[in-house]
């Protein structure tokens, strides 16, 4: 990489120096030969800062300004110096080029601020020329959450909060902290449609609650009448902590299998372009697919279903399942392919998945925070995977743009 070579000293005083330094942010995350090479330089020719680099690469390992022991004032205090040296440096840049840059530094500098640790490995073989075009995706119009009950529709246009009474109404809490109460039709099933783009949560009559991810679609009634609880999952992802009643078994149903919940916690996944799965957290639940039998899942246990209803059980980290309702996304291997159609999911783009092979070869390991800045958070990966991103009105732009 041209200018690894060459020492600026910035003036490091103090291992926070080192936070700002996007050549070190990106030594700390994605290391190559040349970054080696230079910081190897650096620190024989600067012997007297190897204690504060050193305290640098541990807080970058095992902390992350998140978690610091700085000040909400000295870390934003930190975070404007770090814009500051950005846009001084910038303005000499080509407009294109400096749009991108700018992006790609505030990527990694939220890599730093939120703690973000995000780790791409990628094979070697079938490297893609420089320059080519890998995806090409739309920015789609944004819908709004719609609260269906008998000929009724609310519609919402921003992620809020549902809360059922016993009494069959149901109050509305809104992101400006507004709140209204409705009545719901206790003689049909409700139905709360989330677009992509858009997330909420529900609690249900019981005291039950679902988080209802981007895409999902969900029926329940305003109250639980008779011997069992139902709700039933159309598509999309819902996480749910169900309340006890030894006296009603709760279900859930999908158009693929049946879940029956013995007072627990679980996440359910049921896109139409994604496995359909079910994974435990805590407590027990058992799945129908197809047939009479009834399998039981341990926590941490996955039950993935396929189309002709046989059920794959396997062990998995619970966390890496449920952590989107917390606004972050982890990785574990996982193909490009994977990840982009998740955050197709959270921001609501379109991309051709299916037709790019080359970014099979490409997988990721780690987290990622998913902040109200979709475009910040395709920089990061396009930062991390040496690729380049670029909005153009509506359309997305994934270019390979090796180092």
């Amino acid at each position: 990489m041209p200018g690894y070579t060459h020492f600026k000293m910035p003036g490091y005083t103090h291992y926070t120096d080192f936070l700002k330094d996007r050549k070190f942010i990106r030594w700390q995350l994605l290391p190559d030969e040349e970054l080696d090479t230079y910081w190897r330089e650096f620190i024989e020719k600067n012997l007297h800062l190897n204690d504060i680099l050193r305290e640098a690469i541990e807080y970058m390992k095992t902390t992350g300004l998140n978690n610091s022991s700085l000040s909400a004032s000295e870390r934003l205090h930190l975070l404007k110096r770090i814009e500051t040296s950005i846009e001084q440096s910038e303005k000499k840049v080509k407009i294109d080029r400096t749009v991108l840059l700018y992006l790609s530094s505030c990527a990694a500098i939220a890599l730093v601020i939120f703690g973000l640790t995000f780790f791409i490995q990628q094979q070697k073989k079938n490297h893609s020329p420089k320059g080519e075009i890998l995806m090409v995706g739309s920015m789609l119009n944004n819908k709004e959450i719609q609260l269906v009950t008998d000929n009724n529709s609310i519609s919402f246009n921003s992620d809020v909060q549902l809360e059922l009474e016993r009494n069959g109404k149901a109050r509305i809490r809104r992101p400006d902290r507004k709140e209204e109460t409705i009545d719901l039709t206790s003689s049909k099933e409700n139905k709360l449609i989330v677009p992509y783009g858009k997330r909420s949560n529900l609690t249900l009559s019981d005291g039950s609650k679902v988080w209802l991810n981007s895409g999902s679609i969900m029926e329940f009634p305003a109250q639980f009448n008779g011997d069992s609880r139902e709700i039933r999952l159309s598509s999309g992802e819902i996480y749910i902590e169900v309340a006890s009643d030894s006296k009603k078994p709760f279900y859930v149903q999908t158009s693929d299998f049946q879940v029956k919940v013995y007072g627990t916690k679980f996440n359910i996944s049921a896109y139409a372009d994604s496995p359909k799965s079910v994974v435990l957290v805590e407590g027990t639940i058992s799945l129908k697919s197809g047939s009479d039998e009834e399998l039981f899942l341990s926590p941490s246990e996955q039950a993935t279903v396929s189309g002709d209803g046989a059920v794959e059980i396997q062990m998995v980290e619970a966390e890496s399942y449920i952590c989107w309702k917390n606004g972050h996304l982890k990785f574990d291997k996982t193909p490009m392919t994977e990840v982009l159609r998740q955050i197709s999911r959270y921001y609501n783009l379109s991309f051709d998945l299916d037709s790019h092979p080359n970014l099979e070869n490409r997988t990721c390991t780690g987290k990622i925070y998913l902040s109200e800045n979709m475009e910040n958070v395709m920089a990061t990966i396009g930062l991390l995977t040496s690729t380049k991103f670029v909005k153009r009105e509506n359309q997305v732009f994934i270019i390979n743009e090796p180092n």
